[in-house]
């Protein structure tokens, strides 16, 4: 890993192990102290949490798969995964205080009663092989390459089902991008990737897998493409 890289991920883990965590967890939860931009942002991410769960519903015999929620946050998809039942599931995030929320919120629940794992790592050093993982608006802190690297890491983590989303890259957002790069502000603490579908569709392909659905999720400020994969 090159050094920029190393201090690009070093940016991004004190991030969100300070204002980053307090601005995402206020925003990923019922607060209403969040402004309209970070309240369509909640919006959109909700409606990709909620697509991964009406997925995972149809999986067979799902309570008896093992889950990995990789880049978990506080928690926004793991609840709702084990609220269907499951009962093993592995939590990680680059983020020591979003673990301790995801945890937190998971006790605060009732939620504890299977065989849940909560580790603080990066992508790249997560270990494992699991039925289902699922990475949701993760790769925006990757750019292309490194991302299709990432893609390919947790295909080799995954059994049956893989399920990413990312920031899709059109003309469109790369002109609006570069129009907010004109406007810095306090919240562009780290670097914002798009990426293009072809080449994270090719990386998995390249390790045995087929894209099985496939969604944009949109709301103001929020753009998310999701794809569930399976291994043939």
């Amino acid at each position: 890993m090159t050094s920029n890289k190393i201090i690009e991920k070093s940016e991004v883990r004190e991030y969100f192990n300070g204002t980053g965590f307090e601005r995402w967890n206020k925003i990923y939860s019922k607060s209403d102290e969040i402004n309209t931009v970070q309240k369509n942002i909640r919006k959109g991410h909700q409606k990709t949490v909620d697509d991964v769960v009406s997925y995972i519903k149809n999986y067979p015999e799902l309570t008896k798969k093992s889950y990995c929620d990789a880049g978990c946050g506080v928690g926004s998809l793991s609840i709702p995964l084990l609220r269907l039942g499951i009962k093993e599931l592995q939590v990680s995030d680059i983020s020591s205080e979003m673990i301790k929320e995801t945890k937190k919120r998971i006790n605060t629940l009732g939620l504890n009663q299977g065989k849940i794992k909560y580790e603080v790592c990066d992508l790249e050093k997560l270990k494992g092989l699991f039925d289902v993982v699922v990475c949701l608006d993760v790769f925006i802190h990757y750019p292309q390459p490194v991302a299709e690297e990432m893609v390919q890491h947790l295909c080799d983590l995954t059994k049956e089902k893989l399920i990413v989303s990312f920031a899709p890259y059109t003309p469109v957002l790369a002109v609006l991008k570069n129009i907010g790069k004109l406007f810095p502000g306090p919240s562009k603490t780290t670097r914002a990737y798009t990426l293009k579908e072809k080449g994270i569709i090719n990386a998995a392909k390249e390790r045995g897998f087929r894209v099985v659905k496939k969604k944009l999720n949109q709301a103001p400020f929020y753009f998310s493409k999701l794809i569930e994969f399976e291994k043939i």
